[in-house]
């Protein structure tokens, strides 16, 4: 039976990895979301995991299905109702013809955006507006693109809703408001500014060119307007929900689709080109991320991490911290962090280590993703709406950013932490 055993969990390994480098490399340029459906398929078939254990897993996603459903249609609405376009034009006249003051400008409402609204939101509803600016400004539009999907993940433990990773690794039991202010605030600055820093140096070379001026004031429209006023009730609802620790699925996808309804009757158009529009491959993708690691779980991986991690906090907390979330960030990288979360989650609630390890471990979580492409599901969104506009980032341009800003944010942030 070990002998039986053993082999499963190989049998296992070997199609989550294979699974996780085809996601990466895309052959075909098929979407993310074949390959993973695919692995947790092979494994269902291979008898590896049970179909019962496999549908409970992609039931654990409901509520990140509904938040992404509610974001991209904001997305898409606000793309269809000239939103993007009118935020490009603003971004670019308060540029006054600085690729480093755009790029600044394009950071500054990331962060807020993730802040208050999520880093998957940042990823969907800034990508648009962000090619848009800078086709305006006839500018490299990599530093600001880069920008936006960084950021994603730079700010996105500034508040519980910054990310539903958050959510995930705490097990839906997130710490109050206060608390959490008072253990990520100044790593979270730490981290936005540390991104930014690195990130401009990276890019250092292509924002010393000069933007366009020739742009016209922004007008919005009353479809444009009712889009921001959508986005921007979105925002209050989520802060709200997640005052009261409650879960952010569905209120996202009701606001999501009432705002899309009322653009719609506003405009006097069809849902169906909307709803043609949203790439809803994500869904699948993250349904079979679930499933994939619950086969992981399966072989017994939480036992093995919570064993090495509690020898890592007997000699000595902070340097367990330190050890644990980086392994964390480097770990989210290889089979998206939501799923990632799920398997730190786990090994927090069978280990309960000490607070500053699970700080740690959630920064880890959240930064990591920095590092490559399929770290998050917000650099996925990221990289989808690229591909709508005609744009392509290799894993490797993404790669060489990463390995720059994602370690120096990573440092900063858990030095901080560990530090307070």
């Amino acid at each position: 039976m070990m002998g039986m055993a053993t082999h499963a969990n190989w049998a296992i390994w070997t199609i989550v990895a294979l699974s996780t480098a085809l996601v990466l490399i895309r052959p075909r340029d098929w979407p993310e979301a074949i390959w993973a459906v695919g692995g947790a398929a092979l494994i269902l078939v291979l008898g590896l995991l049970p179909a019962g254990a496999a549908w409970h897993a992609v039931g654990q996603g409901n509520d990140v299905y509904l938040f992404l459903t509610g974001m991209m249609l904001l997305s898409e609405i606000g793309l269809e109702a000239g939103l993007f376009d009118w935020a490009a034009a603003f971004a670019v006249v308060h540029a006054r013809g600085s690729g480093w003051r755009l790029f600044s400008v394009v950071y500054g409402v990331g962060v807020i955006v993730t802040t208050f609204m999520s880093n998957d939101a940042a990823a969907v509803v800034l990508t648009p507006a962000v090619v848009a600016a800078a086709r305006k400004a006839r500018v490299d539009p990599l530093p600001s693109l880069f920008a936006c999907a960084l950021v994603a993940n730079a700010a996105s433990f500034v508040l519980p809703i910054s990310n539903p990773a958050n959510i995930v690794l705490y097990g839906n039991h997130t710490p109050a408001l206060g608390a959490w202010l008072r253990s990520f605030a100044l790593p979270s600055l730490a981290a936005i500014v540390a991104t930014y820093l690195a990130l401009g140096w990276t890019q250092r070379h292509a924002l010393a060119a000069r933007c366009s001026t020739d742009v016209q004031p922004p007008v919005l429209d009353a479809r444009g307007r009712l889009a921001l006023a959508g986005i921007v009730a979105t925002a209050i609802v989520l802060m709200v929900v997640s005052s009261r620790d409650m879960p952010l699925g569905l209120p996202t996808a009701l606001m999501g689709g009432l705002t899309a309804a009322a653009v719609w009757l506003k405009g006097r158009t069809s849902p169906a080109t909307t709803i043609k529009s949203v790439n809803w491959t994500v869904l699948p993708l993250v349904a079979g991320l679930f499933v994939l690691v619950a086969a992981l779980r399966a072989t017994g991986i939480v036992d093995i991490l919570a064993a090495a991690l509690a020898a890592l906090a007997r000699g000595g907390v902070r340097e367990a911290a330190a050890v644990a979330g980086a392994a964390l960030a480097v770990g989210s990288n290889l089979t998206n962090n939501l799923p990632a979360g799920l398997v730190a989650s786990a090994v927090i609630e069978r280990l309960h280590p000490d607070k500053r390890i699970v700080d740690a471990l959630l920064i880890g979580v959240d930064l990591g993703p920095n590092l490559s492409v399929t770290g998050s599901l917000a650099t996925i969104l990221w990289l989808a709406n690229l591909r709508r506009a005609g744009l392509e980032v290799s894993f490797w341009q993404f790669l060489k950013v990463g390995m720059v800003a994602m370690p120096a944010a990573l440092v900063v942030a858990i030095a901080t932490r560990s530090l307070m």
